[in-house]
């Protein structure tokens, strides 16, 4: 038992330890040299993440995860197109970025904060967006030279401001290469055309001068050449009739002395020896007029080479003259063909913006000429429809009025018509005096403007009871008159004053008799 309970002691202590120590070793996570683990969860001081690179940490259960980040380079094609530089021309500038995850302790936790989690695609549509406006913000302060031939101030500005902005989400650039840069208006070539012609023009000047240099030399050194040739052509001539002077004066000499030997007579002596003197000054004068005469010819050929050498130099002077002339004639005309070519850039450039304006202001008439024209045609419809409307509810207003109005009037009839059941020509003598009022207004229409004096009445003769028609007609009329009253009477209606009245107390008959007594008396 002893020994089961010290075995007991031993390996229980033994199976903890190890316990332990394969705790630690699930708990201590080792980070590779190409990613970052973040450790989030609990964490000590006011960071919200832990991000190790290199090395390893422990990773406390429960209250602790972790996640990986990779430091992989990603890569993003920016195809640039129509950015506005300083002086408002548009360039494209495609260019291929190149970036990752940063391993500034900073950085690295904006990179927890900001992109632990999302997929790579997410990751590069993200700096995509912030490398394109970044680009823009760097062309719009630059100008097309610049941006052109300091490609160095180029490519550190971008670095600057889009490594900025990408290190709040904790990337970082590795790399930039700007494929090209063009525009629309063809500046940059115009530069490029302008650059070459001086480069070539320098050079052609350059050239010129070294061939400048080269014949003046030249003709210095045929100068130098020839002056010494005459030097010495003219040091040999004179050596020459010097040592013929000698040689013929030698020879004179002896020969008068042997000649004034041979003479036999002192008078022959003094003749020979005059003969021999005179002889003497003749080949002395000859010989020197020989010199001076051959040494004019040798100081007229030295001057004549000197006026040959300056001749050569001037014409090489020429010839250089022309030369610089024709290179600086080349020279401006190339730079004045690349500032046209530049002004008519500029105004091909203008040109389509105004008319770009111009179709765009016509565009914009145009279609308010049509909104207006299609509003004024609603607007026409909507009244000539309500017009319509109004005059169809006018004239069924007046057919319904008018409806009414023949439907009381046939009521009225229908009731006449049933009360002269017994005489008929009631009714039409009703329908009469119904009329009568506006067959006396339009008589009275008709005559209201004449003048009348007096109104003379031809009766046309009597009939067979002794009266005239007029009187006749005047009798029936007033005869009639009581049993108009009557019917009107019975169907409750009050004839006009002017057609007279019939007391109750008198009869028919009386009041006939009356009025054809009255009537006879008239």
């Amino acid at each position: 038992m002893l020994n089961f309970g010290v075995i007991g002691l031993i390996i229980v202590p033994i199976l903890i330890i190890m316990s332990v120590i394969i705790f630690i070793s699930n708990r201590y996570k080792r980070c590779p040299s190409n990613k970052i683990i973040v450790v989030y969860g609990k964490t000590w001081g006011n960071s919200t993440a832990k991000c190790v690179h290199g090395g390893g940490t422990f990773v406390f259960p429960l209250i602790q995860d972790y996640a990986v980040l990779s430091l992989e380079p990603m890569t993003t094609e920016i195809d640039l197109r129509g950015a506005l530089s300083k002086r408002n021309i548009r360039v494209a500038v495609p260019s291929t970025f190149t970036f990752g995850v940063s391993t500034e302790p900073g950085i690295m936790l904006n990179a927890a904060e900001r992109i632990l989690g999302l997929a790579k695609e997410d990751i590069i549509n993200q700096a995509n967006d912030i490398i394109l406006g970044q680009l823009r913000l760097v062309i719009a302060t630059l100008s097309i030279e610049e941006i052109n031939q300091d490609r160095e101030k180029f490519l550190e500005l971008i670095n600057l401001n889009v490594n900025t902005e990408l290190n709040k989400i904790g990337l970082e650039v590795i790399n930039v290469n700007v494929r090209d840069i063009t525009d629309e208006s063809g500046y940059i070539d115009a530069i490029g055309k302008k650059a070459a012609a001086e480069a070539i023009n320098q050079a052609k000047i350059e050239v010129a001068q070294q061939e400048k240099y080269g014949a003046v030399g030249e003709a210095e050194a045929n100068k130098e050449k020839e002056v010494q040739v005459a030097q010495q052509l003219a040091q040999t001539n004179i050596g020459q009739a010097e040592a013929e002077k000698e040689r013929r004066i030698q020879t004179a000499n002896l020969d008068a002395t042997a000649v004034a030997g041979e003479a036999a007579a002192q008078k022959e002596k003094d003749v020979q020896i005059a003969q021999q003197n005179a002889l003497s000054l003749i080949g002395k004068t000859t010989a020197e007029t020989e010199q001076r005469i051959k040494t004019a010819d040798l100081q007229a050929q030295a001057v004549e080479g000197e006026n040959k050498a300056k001749a050569n130099i001037a014409e090489y002077n020429a010839d250089l003259a022309v030369k610089q002339a024709a290179a600086l004639k080349m020279g401006e005309i190339a730079k004045a063909n690349a500032e046209r070519d530049v002004l008519i850039a500029q105004k091909e450039q203008e040109e389509a913006r105004i008319k770009k304006e111009e179709l765009a202001r016509q565009e914009v008439e145009k279609l308010r000429i049509q909104i207006e024209a299609d509003a004024e045609a609603e607007r026409q419809r909507r009244i000539a429809s309500g017009e319509a409307d109004a005059i169809k509810a006018k004239y069924f207003a007046e057919a319904e009025g008018i409806k009414a109005v023949l439907e009381a009037k046939a009521q009225g009839y229908e009731q006449l018509v049933k009360l002269s059941a017994e005489k008929p020509e009631l009714a039409t003598s009703f329908l009469m005096i119904e009329k009568i009022e506006q067959i006396v207004a339009s008589q009275v229409e008709a005559v209201k403007n004449l003048k009348i004096d007096k109104i003379t009445v031809w009766d046309g003769g009597t009939n067979g009871e002794g009266s005239g028609t007029t009187a006749n007609f005047l009798k029936s009329l007033i005869k009639s008159l009581p049993a108009l009253h009557d019917l009107a009477a019975q169907a409750g209606i009050e004839l006009p004053q002017y057609l007279g009245k019939v007391e109750d107390n008198i009869s028919h008959s009386d009041s006939e008799n009356k009025k054809n007594n009255k009537n006879g008396k008239n």
